[in-house]
């Protein structure tokens, strides 16, 4: 892949698959034509790039579609619906200053129907509007590729036997959906955030979690857990500056210089919490998990103004986060906080009674809590056992670092 259709493929390519399986009602078509215009690009622009890449790959790939159609002989009875022009829904598609939020709201909510089993909904989501690629999406579901291909196949049989509409369904249908819709959303960001350099094949992705929980946020701005989520995005992506050192290392959180941290972010996070917790009181319901979670960053991110981590106070929002949602993630992330509250050891406990070997995190935090109880020949061993798990070139320096570091103690 050329370094530019690789580049519009990055930042592009969601924008462009949502825009076609929306224009034609399958998604199996719009995967296929959108290949199409990809091998047909790798092969012209190398003589002939286009002055607007994107917008050449939906024209090509939407006629390939509508080729495609006419070879099955059915194109009468699948032609998308010609546009009530303006705009176009090309312009909407193309538009630099307008990324189509719409069509890939649209397909989220498609893709987290009912009809869909739940285990597939993020990952189906993840392939057909952020643009993943089947193996990528593997990788993070620690899936074999096959058997997620499988299971991707099935889904969008299901979508197409049941006759899912591919529109945003009336607000009183989204209790059935919402819950999958924030998840898979919480899935794809948190993919996002595993890159801290944003030198991986999707650097753009951050920005594109930060448009779609703003849109949502809008679109549902009586719904707790929806102000929660992009309270939760901006608090982390507050952070990106500050997550990379000077030798292009990843900086954990607790070492990171607080100057670096984006004001503006922050600022935007506090205000969708107050308006998540807002709306519990006024509910008299109980914070639900994204919004217990966006208050442990917004602890984190008091330390711009204090200068001090309430580890204590965080150490208890992950308790109750725990009665809620008892999964790896949260038992890792309360161990960091309880080395910090009741030491290493009482960390080290909790840790090992919720073993999580083969994601990146636990090992990690495993490691550097056996460095810190002294135990260097088992740290050396959980730190090898991280490098295997093939972390980011960020996360290699760091973990790197870190292991020499215990080979010092």
């Amino acid at each position: 892949m050329s370094q530019a259709l690789d580049r519009v493929f990055r930042e592009s390519g969601g924008r462009v698959l949502s825009a076609l399986a929306a224009a034609f009602r399958d998604l199996d078509l719009a995967e296929e034509a959108f290949a199409d215009a990809c091998a047909a690009a790798a092969e012209l622009w190398t003589r002939d790039p286009p002055v607007d890449p994107a917008a050449w790959l939906y024209a090509v790939a939407r006629r390939r579609g509508l080729d495609r159609l006419r070879r099955r002989a059915t194109a009468a009875a699948h032609r998308p619906e010609d546009p009530v022009p303006p705009p176009t829904p090309e312009d909407h598609a193309m538009s630099l200053d307008d990324p189509i939020p719409d069509e890939r709201l649209r397909l989220i909510f498609v893709c987290c129907h009912p009809a869909v089993a739940p285990d597939v909904r993020a990952a189906l989501t993840l392939r057909t509007v952020c643009g993943l690629t089947t193996a990528e999406i593997a990788h993070a579901f620690l899936l074999p590729e096959p058997t997620l291909a499988q299971r991707l196949v099935r889904a969008k049989r299901k979508i197409a036997g049941a006759g899912v509409p591919f529109e945003v369904p009336a607000p009183d249908r989204w209790p059935e959906r919402i819950d999958a819709v924030l998840s898979t959303l919480e899935v794809a960001y948190a993919q996002a955030h595993a890159d801290a350099a944003l030198a991986g094949p999707r650097a753009g992705f951050a920005h594109e979690i930060l448009t779609l929980t703003a849109l949502l946020a809008r679109l549902a701005p009586d719904d707790a857990e929806v102000q929660a989520l992009a309270a939760t995005v901006r608090l982390t992506e507050a952070r990106r500056p500050a997550r990379l050192g000077s030798d292009g290392s990843m900086t954990p959180l607790s070492e990171q210089d607080v100057r670096d941290w984006d004001a503006t972010l922050i600022a935007e996070g506090l205000t969708s919490l107050a308006a998540s917790a807002a709306l519990s009181r006024r509910s008299r319901r109980a914070p639900g998990p994204r919004a217990l979670q966006a208050a442990i960053h917004a602890a984190h991110a008091s330390r711009r103004d204090s200068g001090v981590t309430p580890w204590r106070g965080i150490l208890g929002l992950y308790d109750t986060l725990l009665s809620i949602r008892d999964d790896a993630v949260v038992r890792t992330n309360r161990a960091v906080a309880l080395a910090e509250v009741e030491g290493p050891a009482a960390a080290l406990t909790a840790l090992d009674a919720a073993p999580a070997a083969d994601w990146l995190p636990w090992r990690a935090a495993r490691a550097d809590l056996l460095a810190r109880l002294g135990r260097s020949e088992a740290a050396l061993t959980e730190y090898d056992a991280a490098l295997a798990l093939g972390p980011s070139p960020a996360e290699t320096l760091f973990l790197k670092r870190r292991r020499a570091a215990s080979v010092a103690l």
